[in-house]
């Protein structure tokens, strides 16, 4: 009992480092694929996608990312904690009326990216094990990573539709141009797909889509001067 012991432990304690070795790798490569991916394809929906780096996202896609899913990207540790806090105090209300304000509940791009690059989607009971250990990565990557190259991956793995993984991919599909070519509408509309893509569809334009894509320009222009934000956007 006491061998067996050693060697889950001695395997547990080897996985734990060859993460940690990964998320470093992570700060300069793209992960090769996903689990989420990996779940597309066996879901039958294929795998669009194609890595581009921090030039070519358009600064539409950063910005519009940063006034949808986290609009205070810039000033937190990886957690909102006050977001957090709130949605807990909610979330026997939310039972009864079910409502999305801005970006997903108290969950930040940073964590987003964590649970897209290292981890699994899904609910049941294998989420809250799941929430674990996205703390411990979203922990990594804001410390190893930096937010630029959080937001860099972020819009490259994030899924933007049945299969189709990042911006680019989703530019090509919708729109059928390079991502850099995005108008700010047109950034706007593949952003307020998340967090549910396959159902909050851009083409054809769900309701939800074309409810929400006008809210997240103006906050968009009322973001752009933030001195914060614009530090982000340079190259």
């Amino acid at each position: 009992m006491i061998a067996i012991f050693k060697k889950t432990l001695r395997v547990v304690l080897y996985l734990f480092a060859a993460s940690l070795v990964y998320v470093v790798l992570c700060k300069w490569i793209f992960p090769p694929i996903t689990l989420t991916q990996i779940n597309a394809i066996v879901e039958g929906h294929g795998l669009k996608r194609d890595y581009i780096s921090w030039d070519k996202i358009p600064d539409n896609v950063k910005l519009a990312a940063i006034a949808s899913e986290d609009q205070l990207f810039m000033q937190h540790n990886g957690f909102d904690w006050k977001s957090l806090e709130k949605s807990m105090e909610d979330k026997p209300a939310k039972k009864k009326k079910r409502k999305r304000a801005k970006g997903t509940a108290a969950s930040t791009i940073s964590q987003q990216t964590a649970k897209n690059v290292f981890l699994w989607q899904g609910q049941g009971v294998l989420k809250y094990v799941r929430k674990g250990f996205e703390f411990f990565y979203t922990g990594c990557i804001e410390l190893v990573w930096g937010k630029k190259r959080i937001m860099e991956v972020y819009l490259n793995v994030i899924e933007m539709g049945p299969g189709i993984y990042g911006i680019e991919a989703a530019a090509q599909e919708y729109f059928h141009k390079p991502a850099k070519k995005l108008t700010k509408a047109e950034a706007a509309q593949i952003i307020a797909c998340l967090p549910n893509p396959k159902r909050f569809t851009v083409k054809p334009m769900s309701r939800r889509v074309g409810w929400r894509y006008p809210q997240i320009m103006r906050q968009m222009n009322n973001m752009d001067d933030y001195p914060e934000v614009r530090e982000l956007l340079k190259d």
